[in-house]
């Protein structure tokens, strides 16, 4: 058995996304049809034990092409004039006590910005460097969701048709080895677009978090 978060955006109340862990069993492998075997029997579990129905897989391994486009390594996010996947943009901004960050990784293929040794070789994380400004790692998933919101910003009418799921999944996120997911930033973009506070998130990244943290 296995058990993964599914992502509930949260339309009102204090908490804008609602982390509901579902037991299910576990495809043993690698590959990519063990992987999506795992999608169907999370969401099969999520339905029957949760009463979420409509889960969308927000992955390369996702069945829905939509799922597919919002997954980090295929959303553009656009900056300073030049056009990258999140992930190249999320790499290439860390900085390191002993280096970074590596830019250059701005225009690598996801896969190999995500993969570079450099970021494990440079010492303890120490910041985000990005569009001439240093963002600090607390809170833990504060530059990520941002970066994933400056990236949908664009296109608001995602939200409401991002509105019709009960949740959102990442089968390859496990709670327990990282911090960061696709899934959750895509639940929050909902609940914020709910809200009506997509754009002027996006705009200022303190007041994004003046709002993750209630201080508004």
């Amino acid at each position: 058995m296995a058990s993964r978060p599914v992502f509930v955006p949260n339309v009102t109340g204090k908490r804008m996304v609602i982390d509901v862990p579902v037991s299910f069993q576990w495809n043993a492998g690698m590959s990519a049809s063990q992987k999506k075997k795992n999608v169907v029997a999370l969401h099969a579990a999520a339905a029957q034990e949760r009463h979420l129905h409509a889960i969308l897989e927000i992955s390369s391994k996702s069945e829905r092409r939509a799922g597919q486009r919002l997954s980090a390594f295929h959303l553009p996010l656009e900056s300073d004039g030049r056009t990258a996947p999140l992930e190249c943009w999320f790499q290439g901004s860390k900085a390191f006590a002993d280096g970074g960050p590596y830019t250059e990784l701005y225009e690598a293929a996801p896969k190999d910005a995500k993969r570079d040794p450099r970021l494990r070789n440079s010492g303890d994380l120490k910041a985000f460097l990005f569009e001439g400004r240093s963002f600090p790692l607390d809170p833990p998933t504060a530059f990520y969701d941002w970066l994933y919101l400056r990236a949908l910003a664009p296109y608001e009418e995602w939200g409401a048709k991002l509105s019709r799921f009960d949740g959102f999944s990442d089968i390859e996120f496990n709670p327990a080895k990282s911090v960061n997911c696709q899934a959750r930033s895509c639940a929050l973009f909902v609940a914020l677009h709910s809200r009506g506070l997509v754009q002027e998130c996006a705009r200022d990244f303190d007041y994004f978090v003046s709002v993750q943290n209630n201080d508004i």
